[in-house]
């Protein structure tokens, strides 16, 4: 074959630019080899970012897509590769992100032929993806990427093109014969406007009108649309919620803000949906129902941009399909102000109060560090200009109710999935899209070791080549899985189960500076705020071990959370002496939130 001979694995790299791809994270494997020689080869090529394990590399894709609002690209052999591929593919399935990924595969002459790592990736991907194809010919290549990028961007779900590696190799067409079972296509991909038909944001007018407790519980579907969705808490004199996703997208500072609703939320929140009598869900599909208002209670309308959400958590009087910046925008005009201002008032005396309560909570005394101390003591000092990745476990507890980010700074994590292992994937991927804003990562060390340890041998690789080297890995250190612990309290009344829960002992800032990178070790209150000052004003990454309390209580907000707490009582019971200290602190937590303000 001459040098000069375009192949398919040329037009797929050469595509993947046409597409803007900018970043191709993944691991290299034989199935894939020819793509990868086509990525050396081609001169303006997509970077190639080498993550530990195909989970890690799935999860980045997810992570760009998130911090960057396009979508993500991952790479991966066949087999053990592919396989490894699905965590971070139903991360991104579940929380609504555009994902590619690109999957090699054995020669076609012997699949299904129970071949070396020869899997059915057709099966094994159709409930992962919107879209999955295997390339079967080099006039097949074309219309396959293109139409899993535009797939991929227009459900907001992820997609895979799956290249049998003799596929790869076979030279392409030039020009693409115009002839029968031949398909012609183009990278081309545009955001549609979608608005509401006039009529329907008239009757959601009417319906928001006659509330006088109207409440907001906004999602990540409010991405683009902070402005719109302040102006209309204002115009309604509303209390605003957010899903865990929607956390970043509304500024906590305001007075009427009430901070994450659900089971890891405020009280703040709890009263907010509890009280109301009208519920506006703006770009939020947030499955914690229990935490809604009671049915029956209240009228409700709801803006999602995707018609198969309408209704589909909660029932609503009126379903607006639209973009929530363009559907607000064309609501704010019909939306009365109120003339009574007594909700908003009670709005942000129980507001005040969480706050009051948060600051209480932190300051309890714990065995060494309160975790909820550490997370809170990074409010004050996170950066402007920074971005924040979140793991899964008790972690995320304590950034839904302590952490305040300042307007413009995203934070993101695995939520619909909830997968552990998350917050290194996605820092990474953040900070490489950026790289002059100081990224923090905040995880459990179950998270850690689960994969965390493993991609800081990728920061340690990529750091000296960001304009600020400031990444900051907070590990919350207390050798458990303190959310499973908790759960089983709660949800079973069983006790712990150390050969479950225990993790061993890992010295995580010592492991950074066997990386090049710093250690910070800290386990005194006292401490706490200036190693955040001392990491966040590092010249290379950081790991920030703090060594915190396993049985600080995760208690959900009251009232759902005075429900939990027999059964709460019945496991730590189990649990003997051990459990003393978990039982003491729960108590104080009880009393703390029956005695609010």
């Amino acid at each position: 074959m001459a040098e000069d001979q375009r192949l398919v694995a040329d037009l797929v790299v050469e595509r993947l630019r046409a597409w803007g791809v900018q970043r191709v994270f993944g691991h290299s494997g034989d199935g894939i080899n020819t793509v990868l020689g086509a990525m050396r080869r081609a001169e303006n090529r997509p970077t190639f970012v080498q993550a530990r394990h195909e989970e890690n590399a799935a999860l980045m894709a997810v992570g760009h897509a998130k911090y960057t609002g396009g979508i993500g690209v991952v790479l991966s052999t066949q087999g053990p590769g592919a396989v490894h591929l699905l965590n971070g593919l139903y991360d991104a399935k579940l929380d609504n992100v555009p994902v590619v990924a690109l999957v090699g595969q054995q020669e076609r002459s012997v699949l299904g032929s129970a071949y070396q790592q020869g899997l059915d990736l057709q099966t094994l991907f159709s409930d992962a993806t919107q879209y999955v194809q295997t390339v079967l010919a080099a006039e097949h290549a074309l219309m396959v990427i293109d139409r899993a990028f535009r797939s991929a961007l227009a459900t907001r779900q992820p997609c895979a093109i799956v290249l049998p590696h003799d596929v790869q190799k076979l030279p392409v067409p030039d020009p693409l014969p115009q002839q029968h079972a031949v398909v012609a296509s183009a990278p081309e991909w545009r955001r549609p406007q979608v608005r509401p038909m006039e009529a329907d944001l008239r009757e959601a007018a009417e319906v928001l009108n006659a509330g006088r407790r109207v409440a907001l519980l906004v999602g990540q579907g409010a991405r683009r649309a902070t402005e719109q969705v302040e102006a209309v808490a204002d115009r309604l004199g509303a209390g605003v919620t957010t899903s865990l996703l929607g956390k970043p997208w509304v500024d906590e500072r305001r007075p009427t803000s009430a901070g994450v609703m659900g089971h890891l939320g405020t009280s703040a929140s709890a009263f907010v949906l509890g009280s109301c009598d009208t519920l506006l869900i703006v770009g939020s599909n947030d499955p914690w129902t229990e935490f809604y208002p009671p049915l029956g209670q209240v009228r409700a309308v709801q803006i999602d941009v995707d018609s198969r959400n309408l209704g589909n958590r909660y029932p609503v009087d009126v379903g607006l399909p639209g973009d929530a910046a363009q559907t607000l925008e064309a609501l704010l005009p019909l939306l009365e102000p109120r003339a009574d201002d007594a909700w908003r008032t009670e709005v942000v005396e129980a507001v005040g109060r969480w706050r009051t309560l948060a600051t209480e909570r932190a300051a309890l005394p714990a065995e060494p560090l309160n975790p909820e101390l550490v997370v809170r003591e990074l409010t004050p000092r996170l950066p402007a200009n920074a971005q924040v990745s979140v793991d899964v476990g008790s972690v995320t507890y304590w950034y839904a109710r302590h952490l305040v980010l300042p307007p413009g700074v995203q934070a993101h994590l695995s939520s619909t999935l909830a997968s552990m292992g998350s917050a290194l994937p996605y820092g990474i991927a953040a900070k490489l899209a950026a790289p002059d804003r100081p990224l923090v990562a905040l995880a459990g060390d179950g998270a850690m070791q689960m994969n965390g340890v493993a991609e800081l041998i990728t920061v340690a690789g990529l750091w000296r080549e960001w304009r600020d080297p400031r990444f900051v890995v907070c590990v919350l250190h207390n050798q458990d899985l303190a959310e499973v612990t908790w759960e089983q309290r709660e949800t079973e009344g069983d006790p712990r189960f150390p050969p479950s829960q225990r993790l061993p002992a890992f010295p995580y800032a010592g492991y950074a500076d066997l990386l090049g990178l710093r250690g910070i070790r800290v386990d005194d209150p006292a401490d706490v705020g200036p190693a955040w000052d001392a990491a966040l004003a590092a010249d290379r990454p950081v790991v920030l071990e703090a060594v915190v309390d396993p049985e600080v209580p995760l208690l959900p907000p009251f009232p759902a959370g005075e429900q939990k707490l027999e059964q709460m009582e019945q496991g730590l019971a189990q649990d003997g002496p051990d459990g003393e200290r978990a039982r003491r602190l729960l108590h104080e937590q009880a009393w703390q939130e029956r005695n609010l303000g």
